[in-house]
């Protein structure tokens, strides 16, 4: 097919222990997922429904690598996640069958312009500019599910300048992943390729030109991202 512009190139991560890539379709984010985190952002953690919002694929920082520091932000946040990598998508996925959507897993940060996040919050208005932003997410090479399993407990740490700023564990999700895929195909297709970004526990904080930000998930894997 012959296209006015150049194709853009296809977002992709590294697989560990591959040559192989995972493509990147969408990345879909779950909103105030640990209790804690619910808490020290001003709101209640009880079981609501989850909500979602979405970065797009070229907000991806492959591997360990640098996250420039953004533009019209004086607040920049971490939010370190477990992300879901699928390798099925649909409609209507079982709680019961939605962990055979899932081709891996990986580390990823959720990074946040927070002050340009609580403007939009007080006129009402969406948070891309806080969450959808170049850059915002970083993420580490994709671990297959083939390998490790579905981790359903284990510590989600984050480390900045070697201070720990972010703890909790993968059992204390509100929604879990099942529970997740489930609730996210019934207001989206999925699509292969799709990432689901988790939620991330209490502790964030803002970073500053200069910071390392070293990141784990038990049994997943690590992420190291300088900011610049």
């Amino acid at each position: 097919m012959d296209y006015v512009i150049e194709v853009p190139k296809q977002v992709s991560l590294p697989v560990q222990g591959s040559a192989q890539h995972f493509p990147v379709a969408r990345i879909f984010c779950v909103g105030r997922n640990y209790a804690e985190h619910a808490r020290e952002m001003g709101h209640d953690p009880n079981r609501e429904p989850p909500f979602f919002f979405m970065k797009p694929a070229t907000a991806i920082v492959a591997g360990d690598g640098e996250f420039p520091y953004p533009s019209l932000s004086q607040d920049v946040h971490h939010e370190l996640e477990l992300v879901v990598a699928l390798g099925k998508g649909g409609r209507q996925i079982a709680e019961a069958d939605a962990l055979s959507h899932v081709y891996g897993y990986a580390v990823g940060l959720d990074m946040t312009r927070r002050d340009l996040q609580g403007e939009a919050k007080k006129m009402g208005r969406p948070w891309d500019t806080g969450k959808a932003f170049d850059f915002s997410a970083p993420c580490s090479a994709i671990v297959p599910a083939s390998s490790i399993g579905h981790p359903s407990k284990g510590a989600v740490v984050l480390e900045v300048n070697g201070e720990i700023r972010q703890r909790g564990d993968l059992q204390d999700l509100i929604w879990n992943i099942p529970e997740t895929i489930a609730y996210l195909s019934t207001l989206f297709c999925l699509m292969p390729g799709d990432l689901i970004y988790s939620g991330t526990p209490a502790g964030v904080g803002p970073v500053k030109p200069g910071d390392v930000m070293k990141g784990s998930v038990e049994g997943v894997g690590h992420l190291l991202t300088k900011v610049v």
